[in-house]
């Protein structure tokens, strides 16, 4: 994703987008107020792009401002001014959740703009529109995984193209709300918000949810490396399979490669236990961020589902926060996410810990500052201009 989104969506019905005009990549870029030199044959000056400028700003920051960069948290709150005063702390990204959504459009408007403290350079701002089962949004009643999955795959598109502009005109830059995983029983936890019920099907689903977003807002796959093959809720405890890898690969892995060659920005990992690959949750595994960056070639943004869950599990090697969050960035994540049990202090708590763990020498330097660049990069390019949309008057409203 190297797209600024500009949202110009209406007070009306939201049935899609078109893509209407492009400037070149070189204006699209934010350069945080920074003059690139001119060259010196007089030609114009050349403006960085998102990842070189990316490198820059974070190459320019304290361990702990590294830190704070990579922490996605979240408060259950409205109110402006609190929100303003804990964004301050300098924190990467927000999770929106149902406390965090005001009654009318313009309130809601008005609290994603209080989250951000430096305009020329905004946090990530994110919810869980999945749609359907999984909606923070009132507004959508766009159809969703519960019939989606039985619909051509055109509808899936239509679908995720009008709830991405919902997403986008609040001003929320990522949508956690594409579900890869696969599932064919309909008592498994997460069959109601598959999009498939086998792979194929699933990655078709996947492939046109993400391709429809992408222009809009930076779409996130989850749960990796698969719920569907993990019985239970990961919400309360550390769902297991003994699936080997060669049979997820040839199954679960399906849905997932199919949304990244789609082009999603960003991969939600689950606390997952593989047996046979890592007896860890995925999300702490290092074994399976390899397999995400070196053999699928994932190159975006890595997020841990909610590190909250890991402690309403219940088991003691999980209770603490901190610990767990040091060692999710160790094992690869870039962004750590924080919502269950969270508190005012959780995020300030789980930056010192990072921040502690590279001092130490238990976090490496390179790991921290890897993971600050490929948030930073996304933020700039969240916030980058390239396109301009409109409502698109062929689309056809869903469900």
């Amino acid at each position: 994703m190297s797209r600024r989104r500009a949202w110009a969506v209406g007070a009306a019905a939201i049935v899609g987008l078109c893509a209407l005009t492009a400037s070149s990549a070189a204006s699209a870029q934010v350069t945080g107020g920074a003059e690139a030199p001119a060259l010196a044959t007089g030609a114009p000056a050349e403006v960085p792009g998102p990842d070189d400028r990316a490198e820059i700003l974070v190459g320019r920051m304290t361990a702990a401002q590294q830190a704070a960069s990579i922490v996605m948290g979240h408060i259950p709150t409205t109110d402006a001014a609190a929100l303003s005063a804990y964004m301050a702390q300098g924190l990467g990204g927000f999770i929106l959740m149902g406390a965090n959504i005001p009654a009318t459009d313009g309130e809601l408007a008005a609290l994603t703009d209080s989250l951000t403290v430096d305009p020329e350079l905004p946090p990530l701002i994110a919810i869980d529109q999945e749609g359907g089962i999984v909606s923070r949004l009132p507004a959508d009643d766009y159809a969703a995984s519960t019939t989606l999955k039985s619909l051509p795959v055109a509808d899936t598109a239509a679908a995720f193209s009008a709830r991405a502009a919902l997403v986008a005109k609040s001003g929320i830059t990522v949508d956690f709300g594409t579900v890869a995983d696969v599932t064919a029983d309909p008592s498994s936890f997460i069959y109601g918000r598959a999009l498939g019920t086998d792979p194929q099907s699933s990655a078709d689903r996947v492939a046109a949810a993400t391709a429809a977003q992408e222009p809009v807002v930076a779409s996130t796959l989850k749960h990796f490396p698969g719920h569907g093959a993990a019985p239970g809720d990961s919400h309360h405890a550390i769902p297991s399979t003994a699936e080997t890898l060669d049979e997820w690969r040839a199954k679960d892995a399906v849905p997932f490669i199919a949304g990244m060659d789609a082009g999603a920005s960003v991969l939600m990992f689950g606390h997952l236990a593989y047996t046979s690959v890592d007896p860890a949750p995925a999300s702490l595994s290092a074994r399976w961020h390899e397999i995400a960056r070196d053999e699928l070639g994932f190159d975006g943004v890595i997020v841990t589902d909610d590190l909250g869950m890991l402690q309403s599990s219940g088991l003691p090697e999980y209770a603490d926060p901190v610990a767990n969050a040091v060692t999710a960035v160790a094992a690869g994540n870039d962004l750590v996410l924080m919502i269950a049990g969270s508190t005012a202090d959780t995020a300030s708590e789980i930056v010192a810990g990072i921040t502690a763990a590279v001092d130490s020498g238990t976090l490496p330097a390179e790991r921290l500052a890897d993971a600050a660049t490929r948030v930073m990069a996304l933020r700039l390019q969240s916030s980058a201009a390239s396109a301009e949309w409109s409502l698109c008057g062929e689309c056809q409203p869903v469900g």
